[in-house]
Formats: structure tokens, C-alpha cells, sequence
């Protein structure tokens, strides 16, 4: 393992590699675990271009109901979280969208400004129907008149978008950087991979809330969380010598997300080594774990070599807020070219099982049985072996489990949606190996 440290500054990363650097003769491929921690990033926006929070909520038809009543008073928690001097807007969203509090742009929190905002939540109603890009799009408009700062949305609905997909797609294209969003599905009547694209492309979360009288306090929870990310648009600069290859960047924990994509290169012209940035998002003061999987060029028995060098940066800056190797060393030795490092093993692992999940119940709504229960059963075995309980548990509740550490399972018939749909979800979130916090 190899750790390095930011000079002491604030706020500061501290960068630590998890890694077999020994590769058999012939052997090219380089997998480490980079965990990333950060230090007094929490307070940095009351430093820097300060924060902008924008609530938008789903104000469709099918929200009618204990829905809407349920959405009233979650916004208002989450207003009620908003700490003084933090920018915010409340937007309603249908097949229109229209700001709520305040009319336009946004307001500065205080004690008047979130009684307003208070009220103008209480008198939200329900009609029309449902244009997600719309509502992301005016969020995009209010965080762009703050550059420089923390810029969050929570987005809630409860049904599908009825745009077609290219035009969310390109919507999407155009958000990215902008802000960062967290998504909420409430009840069982919107699309699981619909809000996990969403809350990818902007590096947020998703989540199911099945009750609607759970949304206040997931709210309030969100908000306050929202309330102790201070560091914008930090960066992953990935370096690698001539001739290899990047395989995928993955972040791995809390969630699973992969970043190889959103790569952008910026190496010298010219130069034979190659260097990129892979957005992270806002930070608070937080642990994140990435993989980094490469290929470099083989090399004879003896040889050593850096195959990447792992920075973190702020966007717009060349400072180094944190710095770890990722080394190759070639042996003839098999005790050391077939060690296996427990980090790599684990996240491999928990990828693994999010695929399983995902692709398992993919077959089971096409009503292929034999891949579902083969997916599943594989998902089962994982979750039992990494110690992903919750995971596990929500498992039970899809299919009966009849032998976990094999993975020997019956599908059951008649299951609810809304487990169906708790384990879709929960399927990108992961745990550490055992006995690390």
C-alpha cells in the first residue's frame, strides 16, 4: 500500500492505494483500490464561492393525494435544514415548470426567507403531467448565475418522464457539471433506471421511498447532508505512461458509479504519457473509494514501474490536493504474482453483485426464469459472502433463498413491486470489506 498526503492546507485529500504491484511474466493488467479522504472540505464553501440549493418537486397530476401533502411538508423540512446565507429556489415541476419561491432566481437563506419559502411550499397542488428535462433544465439556469459555488437539487417524482429519451439524454449532456443532483422516487410507479441515469450523469444519489410520509425526514435528512458538502467540482487526474491502456474508473463505494466515460483529457500535446480528469463532484468531509483498472506494457522479470499516478484537484487549478502511485513490478514468483489484494477481490466483488441484481430482475420482467435465477442466485451468494446484509435481506424478500453460500434460490411468485423495486436500487450501493470502518 502506498499512501500520500496534501500539504497541509485546507480543505486537504489524503489519497491511499490498495494493490498487488506484482504481475507474472507476460501479465499486463493493473487493478488498485484508491481511497480518497477528505479533511475540512465540509466548511470550504463559506470560504469559497458559497452554496445553492434548488428543490424541485414533482407537481403532476398523480401526485394528487397524500402524495402532494406528503411532497408539501418534505419541502419545507428541507427548507427548514437550509443554513443562513445559502443561496435556494423551490420549483414546481408538470409538463411545465415554474418557480415556486422565489419567483425567480434565488433567495439568500435567512429566517424571513425560509417562512416565505414555507409558505409558498404549503400551496403546492397537483396537475398536468410529467417533463423532467424541463424542470433539470431551469435548475440549470438558477446554478449557472453562481459559478464558483457548492451547487445541489433534490429532485422527488413519482411517475416516468413523458419526454421522449433523446431529449432527456440531451438535457442531461447539458447539466452535467453544473450541479449535482439527488433523486427520490416515491410510490412504484416510476422507473428505477430512469432516476439512476439521472442521478449518475449529475454524480448524485437515488433512492426509493416507499411510504410518502417518509419523505419529510429523508428530506430534512438530505438537506443537512447538503449542508456539510463546501468543496465544488473536484477532480480525479488520472496520469499514464506510453502505451497503456485504461481499462475502466470506477467509484466504488458508497455507491457504485462509473466514471470511465466522463473522462477529459488534459496532458501536454506531444507528450507520450497520458492525462486525464474524472469528475468526483461535491465533497463534505468524506471517504470515497474508486478502482482503477489498467492495462500497461509487459515488461521482463525485474522490471519496475509506475503505471499511473492518482491526483485530486479543484477544477480550474493545478494544486495538488492529494497524491497516490499505482506501481507494476514483473517476478517469476508465484507466491507474489498470485496474491490477491482483499480491496480489489471485494470491490470486484460488490461490481459484480450490482450487475447481478440488475441484470436478474431485467430477465425477471422479460420472463426469463432461467437467467433470473441464475443472476440472482449468483447476486445471493455475493451479498452473503461480502457481508452485504442489507443487500442480502432485500434479496429474501424477491426470491427464496434455499442455500446462500452457493447461491440456491426459487423465484417466488406474486412478488411486491415495491421490493422489487427497494432491491433495484439498493443494488449500486455497497459495503467495505470487513473489519475496515
Amino acid at each position: 500500500m502506498t499512501r500520500s498526503a496534501a500539504p497541509p492546507s485546507e480543505p486537504s485529500f489524503t489519497v491511499e492505494v490498495d494493490q498487488n504491484p506484482y504481475l507474472h511474466v507476460g501479465a499486463a493488467q493493473v487493478d488498485a483500490i484508491v481511497t480518497v479522504t477528505a479533511s475540512g472540505a465540509g466548511s470550504a464553501a463559506t470560504a469559497g464561492g458559497g452554496a445553492v440549493e434548488i428543490i424541485l418537486v414533482d407537481c403532476s397530476s398523480s401526485m394528487s393525494g397524500s402524495k402532494i401533502h406528503a411532497a408539501r411538508e418534505a419541502t419545507v423540512a428541507a427548507v427548514r435544514q437550509i443554513r443562513d446565507g445559502v443561496r435556494f429556489a423551490v420549483v414546481a415541476g408538470t409538463h411545465d415548470v415554474a418557480q415556486v419561491y422565489p419567483s425567480s432566481g434565488t433567495a439568500v437563506a435567512d429566517d424571513r426567507t425560509r417562512h416565505e419559502a414555507v409558505q409558498a411550499a404549503r400551496s403546492l397542488l397537483a396537475s398536468g403531467g410529467t417533463a423532467i428535462g424541463g424542470w433539470l433544465t431551469l435548475a440549470r439556469h438558477i446554478a449557472e448565475q453562481h459559478p464558483g459555488a457548492v451547487r445541489h437539487a433534490i429532485l422527488l417524482t413519482d411517475g416516468q418522464n413523458g419526454e421522449p429519451p433523446d431529449v432527456l439524454s440531451g438535457v442531461l449532456a447539458e447539466c452535467a457539471g453544473a450541479f449535482v443532483c439527488d433523486c427520490r422516487g416515491v410510490g412504484t410507479d416510476w422507473n428505477v433506471d430512469e432516476l439512476r441515469r439521472i442521478s449518475s450523469a449529475l454524480l448524485g444519489g437515488f433512492e426509493f421511498i416507499r411510504e410518502p410520509a417518509r419523505l419529510a425526514d429523508d428530506f430534512a435528512e438530505m438537506m443537512s447532508t447538503a449542508m456539510g458538502k463546501g468543496l465544488a467540482d473536484v477532480l480525479l487526474r488520472l496520469w499514464t505512461p506510453k502505451g497503456s491502456r485504461i481499462r475502466f474508473v470506477k467509484q466504488v463505494d458508497p455507491t457504485i458509479a462509473d466514471l470511465t466515460d466522463r473522462r477529459t483529457e488534459t496532458g501536454r500535446p506531444g507528450s507520450p504519457a497520458a492525462q486525464g480528469d474524472y469528475p468526483l463532484g461535491v465533497w463534505g468531509d468524506e471517504t470515497r473509494i474508486y478502482h482503477v483498472c489498467l492495462d500497461v506494457p509487459a515488461q521482463a522479470v525485474g522490471a519496475e514501474m509506475l503505471a499511473a499516478r492518482v491526483g485530486l484537484r479543484r477544477a480550474g487549478t493545478d494544486d495538488v490536493l492529494g497524491q497516490g502511485l499505482v506501481k507494476a513490478l514483473w517476478t517469476d514468483d508465484p507466491a507474489l504474482s498470485t496474491r490477491i489484494s482483499r480491496q480489489v477481490a471485494h470491490f470486484t466483488g460488490q461490481a459484480e453483485l450490482a450487475d447481478s441484481i440488475q441484470e436478474g430482475l431485467a430477465a425477471l420482467r422479460t420472463g426469463d426464469e432461467r437467467t433470473a435465477t441464475a443472476r440472482l442466485g449468483r447476486a445471493v451468494a455475493l451479498a452473503a459472502g461480502s457481508g452485504n446484509d442489507e443487500t442480502a435481506q432485500l434479496l429474501g424478500r424477491v426470491v427464496d433463498v434455499v442455500d446462500a453460500p452457493t447461491g440456491t434460490i426459487r423465484l417466488r411468485r406474486g412478488v411486491d413491486k415495491a421490493d422489487e423495486m427497494s432491491l433495484d436500487t439498493r443494488s449500486t450501493r455497497t459495503v467495505r470489506v470487513r473489519g475496515t470502518d
